[in-house]
């Protein structure tokens, strides 16, 4: 009896000694790779995490925070609960909060944007067709950004001598076109019928219900922790700090009126947070909108949210879908890009596993739609985690 339960604690600890092996080869290769590909892009930062089967598996901050643009080199190193401002992966909080108030029945995808803003809209080349919710988030409203889109009155009759060049010369639904315009005014809405500022919504309803460290706000952040932002000029071949990034509203935030200023917080950029924290809220799109037990949006808003309603862009309400990341799997999410950042959250909602991308400053380009850097990070990611698995 006793040389069975030696027998059986030594295999078991060998069997544990070979498997603990095995994870610290895979996070040795993963580290080689990653940084050739960091030496290859002139990555400044990148922080990446890796999710499966509801777990964070990885999770890796590498290279550095800040950056000497004058020295040409790293300062402080890069840590996991360092904080980005992720660009238009934002507009992923933007429409769950907007299905949340779909599936309270404060809102519905059809109705027309005019009932819940304090100005106008509609495409004066078409005047009787109404821009709709479900238009704003699928980038179908045409309504464009060749005014600006950090102030309403750009687009408000009221205010904007050109506001007819904010539209373009089709029929709202009747087109696709990437625009910021529309998800800074579905922060207007979102606060017009919740009755809150966006940010306090966001924070409310999400954030703060994930226990996450997140917000459009900037000051309510520890600025310690946010990562600066570099853009690569091509033409000189070096970086430039932008801290435009982390501009401060907090003037205008004193004498907030609802309805009117949601762009100043940037509803379509300017969500501030970590890379593990963002794969904590991507789980909710992994899990047919729960975390946990905790449910943050209906299985039916879930389904919505990602289906694909411009098949040539292949967007979605906020989402995109992603088919040639990794050859033969089709996946989901969004990337962002902005002051020298790119991230990306992406995963497979059927397979439940998913990655979160960020570098605060690279030499990326795109190949295929796809930032190099992304591309080459996620294969990575997945070759040595998640193939191997399955």
């Amino acid at each position: 009896m006793i040389r069975n339960i030696i027998l059986f604690f030594f295999l078991f600890y060998l069997v544990e000694g070979r498997s603990q092996q095995v994870v610290h080869d895979r996070k040795s290769q993963i580290r080689v790779e990653i940084e050739n590909i960091m030496n290859r892009l002139d990555v400044i930062g990148l922080a990446v995490v890796v999710v499966d089967k509801g777990q964070i598996i990885y999770r890796e901050s590498f290279g550095y925070k800040s950056f000497d643009t004058y020295m040409k080199h790293g300062k402080e190193p890069l840590r996991d609960e360092h904080i980005f401002r992720i660009a238009s992966i934002s507009k992923t909080f933007v429409a769950t909060a907007i299905f949340q108030l779909i599936d309270q029945d404060l809102l519905n995808l059809e109705d027309d944007v005019n009932h819940y803003l304090d100005f106008h809209v509609a495409n004066p080349n078409y005047p009787d067709v109404p821009i709709t919710i479900k238009m704003l988030l699928s980038h179908r409203s045409s309504i464009n950004d060749s005014q600006g889109y950090f102030s309403f009155n750009h687009i408000n009759p009221e205010k904007g001598k050109n506001y007819c060049l904010c539209y373009n010369d089709y029929a709202p639904g009747k087109g696709y076109q990437y625009c910021n315009y529309n998800y800074n005014l579905l922060g207007a809405i979102i606060e017009n019928i919740s009755g809150e500022r966006f940010d306090d919504y966001i924070e409310k309803y999400i954030t703060s219900r994930l226990k996450l460290k997140g917000s459009y706000n900037v000051e309510r952040l520890d600025r310690a922790l946010l990562v600066p932002l570099y853009k690569y000029d091509k033409k000189e071949k070096c970086f430039q700090e932008q801290p435009e990034a982390y501009k401060s509203y907090k003037k205008l935030l004193e004498n907030y009126k609802l309805g009117m200023y949601a762009s100043y917080l940037s509803p379509t950029g300017g969500m501030k947070i970590s890379a593990g924290d963002l794969a904590k809220y991507m789980m909710i799109h992994m899990q047919n909108g729960k975390y946990g037990r905790e449910r943050f949006i209906s299985s039916k808003s879930e389904k919505l949210i990602r289906k694909v309603v411009t098949p040539e862009a292949a967007y979605a309400l906020s989402f995109k879908e992603y088919q040639g990341l990794i050859p033969g799997e089709k996946l989901c999410g969004q990337t962002g890009g902005a002051y020298g950042l790119f991230s990306a959250m992406i995963f497979h909602p059927e397979k439940k596993y998913g990655f979160v991308v960020i570098t605060n400053g690279c030499n990326s380009i795109a190949i295929d739609g796809y930032q190099d850097l992304h591309k080459s990070v996620i294969k990575c990611l997945y070759n040595n985690l998640i193939k191997r698995e399955r």
